[in-house]
């Protein structure tokens, strides 16, 4: 009897060893499926803080894309080899320069038949290879990630320079490009299958759980709001807004716009952690500056060129991942875009505006904002001259500064004015265009 007591107490701990040696695995699965860009970052970030919080056994990773942002995928190859969760990667037809740089920081790469690997040169916007400070940065970066990883460092490098020759896989002059097969045979490649679970089974996980990252409604919002050419467009508004409010006050709905546009940008960049305080300071205060310039201060001068510089400093430095003024840890090319794309949207919006702000109040619609009522001696309105009519199309000179309003002398008299668009400065050459709301409108002939 005691003999079949032990025989039972055996079988019993051989079934637990068994069951504890088969637990259930938990992986977790999300996607990269477009331009590595910051909202591809926010929701790596998401996805690694989600998975920790479930406490997943394994993060999988779904990737087909053509690149994008050598920054954006530098900040996700370090959140992928500081992981104290093992990653895999399954490209799913493309991972192309910065999706290799990606998928070489994994701890195991699966391809899918027909994908193909590499071609990670540094290039900008235009798809013109950049100066080779830029390919040095990224050759170590991959040669870098690859010897973490136990992978060849010359094959990583071959993707990014092609005066690099690796024996029997890339001639000298070509950047390199892997196959599946190309890529299994220089150790690039765990495993050609199509599916996630194929590659699971592969690995000896016998029994799993897979968990997708779901994005909510508002994670999507500000992924998309954060976006370069969102962030541009933005920007186009707050100072289309300003200009058409200055230029028609008390309307209201301009400056509504571009305080709305100003929310909607620096609100998303500010909690990615991208835009400080010091950053959206740097903007008002630039506004301010403006302001100054535009109705207290004569002329302009160091006031509104410095608040140009301000405002522009402030939108492009909420853009980047800068630490105070440290920038030596991002690439050149991030700060130069983030300055192109604050400089180029804030010109093109005041240049815009200026254009369409005279041909707008120029059609029926919009000079209903100017009074035009009828009036008439039968219903007991009195008229006033209208000499000043007679005035328009022709010429004399700036009073007083216009800024926009002042006053103009024509013919020896003096009359009050209003600028057709911008400042004009005191003894300036100027032309009657119209007269309308008891002031004539003119346009600097200077």
């Amino acid at each position: 009897m005691a003999k079949f007591l032990r025989l039972i107490c055996l079988l019993l701990l051989l079934t637990l060893g068994k069951l504890s040696q088969a637990q259930e695995k938990l992986v977790y699965v999300f996607e990269i499926k477009e331009e590595i860009a910051e909202p591809v970052w926010r929701t790596t970030k998401l996805a690694f803080a989600e998975a920790k919080a479930l406490g997943a056994d394994l993060i999988f990773i779904e990737l087909n894309t053509y690149g994008g942002a050598v920054n954006t995928a530098d900040s996700i190859r370090t959140a992928i080899l500081n992981s104290n969760i093992p990653v895999f990667v399954l490209i799913q037809n493309n991972a192309a320069s910065a999706g290799a740089f990606i998928s070489i920081a994994c701890d195991s790469i699966f391809m899918q038949p027909g994908s193909v690997m590499g071609a990670a040169t540094v290039v900008n916007q235009n798809g013109e290879v950049v100066p080779d400070k830029y390919q040095s940065f990224m050759r170590t970066k991959m040669r870098a990630t690859a010897e973490q990883k136990g992978r060849n460092p010359n094959v990583a490098e071959a993707m990014v320079d092609p005066d690099i020759e690796v024996e029997g896989v890339s001639e000298k002059g070509k950047v390199l490009t892997l196959t599946v097969s190309e890529a299994k045979k220089v150790g690039f490649c765990n495993g050609e299958f199509t599916t996630i679970e194929q590659a699971l089974d592969y690995c000896g996980y016998d029994l799993y759980t897979i968990k997708k990252q779901r994005i909510t409604l508002t994670d999507k919002i500000i992924g998309w709001l954060i976006s370069p050419a969102v962030s541009g467009i933005l920007i186009l508004i707050i100072f289309g807004g300003i200009y058409f409010e200055l230029q028609t006050p008390g309307i209201g709905f301009p400056i509504a716009a571009a305080i709305i546009a100003a929310a909607l940008y620096f609100a998303p960049l500010y909690l990615e952690g991208l835009a400080a305080h010091w950053e959206i300071a740097l903007f008002f205060v630039g506004l301010v500056l403006i302001a100054l310039e535009l109705f207290v201060i004569p002329g302009f001068g160091v006031a509104g060129v410095s608040g140009i510089a301000l405002a522009v400093s402030g939108l492009a430095l909420s853009m980047i991942g800068n630490v105070g003024l440290e920038f030596d840890f991002l690439p050149g090319q991030v700060i130069i875009r983030s300055l192109t794309i604050a400089l180029a949207a804030s010109s093109i919006s005041l240049i815009g505006s200026i254009f369409l702000a005279v041909k707008l109040f120029e059609t029926s619609a919009f000079s209903r904002l100017i009074l035009n009522a009828s009036v008439s001696k039968e219903l007991g309105y009195v008229g006033t001259s209208t000499k000043e009519f007679d005035l328009i199309g022709k010429t004399g000179k700036a009073y007083t500064d216009l800024r926009p309003s002042g006053k103009v002398e024509i013919e020896g008299e003096i009359y009050d004015a209003t600028a057709e668009s911008g400042f004009i400065e005191k003894e300036t050459p100027v032309k009657v265009i119209n007269y309308t709301t008891a002031q004539i409108k003119v346009r600097s002939l200077k």
